[in-house]
């Protein structure tokens, strides 16, 4: 066995150790989460569609006007027009200073009910996805770690698959099944099918980073820094607005390339607001995709927010209008987009599972089933080689040159995904001051 290998091994095996049981608990979420378009249409059925398509719906205004009418009090922050004829309209809005999301049919205006989609049957498992079910920020900065060990866990079990010497359909692209109970049948089904998922566990795991509270704003920075992300021809006039308030700050429902999105203000003198219904005459002739995002001025410099964030990011739209004129401020799509922020913007699609449908569920749910598959043979090859006890770590190998040289390589990763570097140098201070000091622990680990 070479000494490259064997510290590859080593890493890979106690990366796994580790993170596998994170992973696992990832996959499960994501598995749930990816289908709740169909999970919520049948769960909160009564709520999301109508009893009956009606001849024509209601304009804004008269839909707005209809649910104050049977809520007085109401105070709607934003409404989102559905594509779908049989769908509600979705709105923000807050009763009595307490925020809720509350749909209405767009036919009747009848109020069909109101949600916390903090409490929904899906959103357990998104909080489970992000956060482990806990609050604070170290839960998300685990899940991030566990991401970004899962792509050194992918790459470093890619070198370890690749076959050496004469190579074999058996054990390679195909697992050997004949010696049921083996270490070498449960090893086949840990290396062959992660072969299989390694491109699209890359993938999903590469369309989630952006969302991550340690690499992701290092993505935004990457690409605003080379200009590929909504360069300054993205706007209708020239140059950025010179704004500290950023669009995901007073809208919803906003592309991941508009979020940090500078908002203008409205001009100062106004003093009629324009209605609804002329947000949606600037939607249509803007050729505004359905279903999009109305968000109301919060203040008197405020803007409307007209978003569409479609399951096609093609379609993506984001629009800042003012308050007074209806004047389009800001106008940005998916073509403005610069070559990172298309590429970003279509991963986060894929990852989601919304990029081409129920196609792209399927591969989603694929790869965290076989996630789950290959973590639990690891699981039992591992027990099978472990020896009475010790942990079974591949032993360190002879050629310290190796060694270093992967680890210059690890900390190149580590610079790339930090907490995955400071998890390297936390790992190295324990196993230098503790591990290879204490006799049994330097046994048990394979120090």
């Amino acid at each position: 066995m070479s000494a490259l290998y064997q510290s590859v091994w080593r890493w890979h095996f106690y990366a796994g150790i580790i993170f596998a049981p994170f992973l696992i608990i990832l996959a499960l979420s994501g598995s749930v989460y990816l289908f709740k378009p169909q999970i919520e249409g049948q769960l909160y059925k009564d709520m999301l569609t109508v009893r009956e398509v009606g001849a024509e719906k209601l304009s804004p205004d008269e839909l707005a006007a209809a649910v104050r009418k049977e809520s007085p009090g109401l105070a709607i922050g934003s409404i989102t027009m559905p594509d779908n004829p049989r769908s509600t309209v979705k709105m923000s809005v807050s009763q009595d200073g307490v925020p809720t999301t509350m749909y209405a049919d767009p036919y009747t205006g009848r109020i069909t009910g109101t949600i916390d989609t903090e409490k929904t049957f899906t959103e357990l498992f998104k909080k489970l996805h992000s956060q482990l079910l806990l609050s604070g920020t170290l839960p998300n900065r685990i899940v991030e770690l566990a991401a970004c060990w899962g792509l050194v866990l992918t790459i470093t079990g890619l070198y370890l698959w690749w076959p050496r010497g004469k190579f074999t359909i058996w054990g390679t692209i195909l697992p050997r099944l004949g010696k049921r109970g083996s270490r070498q049948f449960w090893r086949d089904l840990h290396a062959v099918p992660a072969f299989w998922i390694s491109l699209l566990l890359i993938a999903i795991i590469m369309g989630g980073l952006p969302w991550s509270g340690v690499v992701g704003p290092q993505i935004d920075k990457l690409a605003n820094s080379t200009n590929t992300n909504t360069p300054p021809y993205a706007y209708t006039f020239t140059g950025a607005p010179e704004s500290i308030t950023r669009a995901k700050d007073v809208a919803d429902n906003l592309p991941w390339a508009t979020e940090n999105l500078p908002v203008p203000a409205s001009a100062a003198g106004g003093y009629m607001q324009i209605s609804l219904n002329e947000v949606a005459g600037i939607a249509d002739r803007q050729g505004v995709s359905r279903p999009y995002t109305i968000t109301l001025p919060q203040s008197d410099k405020g803007v409307f927010t007209l978003s569409s964030d479609k399951d096609n990011p093609t379609y993506n739209a984001t629009l800042h209008i003012d308050q007074y004129s209806g004047a389009v401020l800001t106008d940005v799509r998916f073509a403005d987009y610069g070559i990172l922020a298309k590429l970003i913007t279509i991963g986060i699609a894929f990852h989601e599972g919304k990029l081409f449908g129920l196609a792209n569920q399927l591969l989603g749910l694929l790869a965290c089933l076989g996630l789950i598959l290959i973590s639990a043979g690891s699981y039992v090859m591992w027990r099978k080689r472990a020896p009475a006890r010790k942990l079974g770590a591949p032993g360190k190998p002879r050629d310290r040159k190796v060694s270093i040289g992967l680890l210059v390589i690890m900390g190149v990763l580590g610079v790339l995904m930090p907490l995955v570097g400071l998890s390297i140098l936390i790992v190295l201070v324990v196993d230098l001051l503790i591990i290879r000091r204490v006799p049994a622990l330097s046994s048990w680990f394979s120090a």
